[in-house]
């Protein structure tokens, strides 16, 4: 029972907190002026596609194993 309360007051205190940081993050004064854009070049898509052709081929494999 105690547990229970415990995890929800650290529920309440996590909840709490996304909702007063941004207040507090937009109360900062604005860049100068417009800060430099960087694009997202082929760099990222390369990671992205790594990432997803790993996963499925860890996918795959452990399909493998339970089928087989």
């Amino acid at each position: 029972m105690k547990l229970n309360y415990l995890f929800i007051l650290i529920l309440i205190i996590i909840f709490v907190t996304a909702f007063l940081l941004p207040e507090i993050a937009t109360s900062q004064p604005s860049f100068p002026d417009d800060p430099d854009q960087i694009p997202i070049d082929g760099g990222l898509t390369l990671l992205f596609a790594a990432g997803s052709g790993f996963a499925i081929k860890k996918y795959r494999q452990k399909r493998r194993l339970l089928d087989g």
